[in-house]
């Protein structure tokens, strides 16, 4: 399947009234990748959740065949500085974007911050920080330009916080070294829940960036808007 890095796809199961439960799932794995890979949750009450979990190797899932949505480079004005926040599942966009080699191009920082409630949703860490550095292909640059912020808000943890309030304390950019954000410099991509996407664009508005109105229309920071079921 072609698609861009940080799109996402319909998936979901066929069901015993004859038509598919669907549900939008970002793609988790690099454009590059001979697999598709997809972060998920178990979710009890989860209409698709509820089945994903108990599948099984060979089962089958249905997938859509025509990738979308707002979180691709080309869709950011120019910037030093690409930060990508998420919470919770909406981590699996920016796996992809992170493996892309031409996210290094484009900018001398990449910040991923991941905002979850309890240490054991920190997704990905060890591959993040010990596996991917090691590629063979993107791994120097990932090595000098990517910066990663996990923070969990109601465990003890290195980093504790929302990522709004880090964001408009000034915590966040002095962890990182960094300047606080501003629109000569810095880009974001937004995923997470709805609440989320709506107090991150304030603080982000309230730096003084502008959001991309629409698809191929480039801003200085993007919103994904079709998350999974929670």
């Amino acid at each position: 399947m072609r698609f861009e890095n940080g799109q996402f796809v319909m998936i979901g199961l066929q069901q015993p009234n004859g038509r598919p439960l669907m549900r939008a799932y970002s793609i988790a794995s690099p454009n590059w990748e001979e697999h598709l890979e997809f972060f998920s949750i178990k979710v009890p009450d989860g209409p698709l959740t509820s089945q994903l979990q108990h599948l099984k190797e060979g089962d089958e899932i249905i997938i859509s065949k025509k990738p979308t949505g707002t979180l691709v480079l080309d869709d950011l004005k120019p910037g030093k500085h690409l930060y990508l926040l998420s919470t919770g599942t909406g981590l699996a966009p920016f796996m992809s974007v992170i493996q892309d080699p031409e996210t290094y191009e484009r900018f001398e920082k990449v910040i991923l911050c991941h905002g979850v409630r309890y240490v054991n949703e920190v997704a990905y860490r060890e591959f993040i920080t010990e596996h991917l550095p090691q590629n063979e292909f993107f791994g120097e640059a990932l090595r000098d330009k990517l910066i990663y912020y996990p923070t969990v808000t109601r465990e003890p943890f290195e980093n504790e916080g929302r990522l709004t309030d880090l964001m408009r304390s000034g915590k966040l950019f002095s962890d990182i070294g960094l300047p606080p954000i501003n629109p000569q410099d810095d880009r974001a991509m937004l995923c997470g829940s709805p609440s989320m996407l709506d107090e991150t664009s304030e603080v982000l508005n309230s730096f003084g960036l502008t959001v991309s109105p629409r698809m191929r229309e480039p801003g200085d920071y993007l919103i994904e808007r079709a998350f999974v079921e929670k």
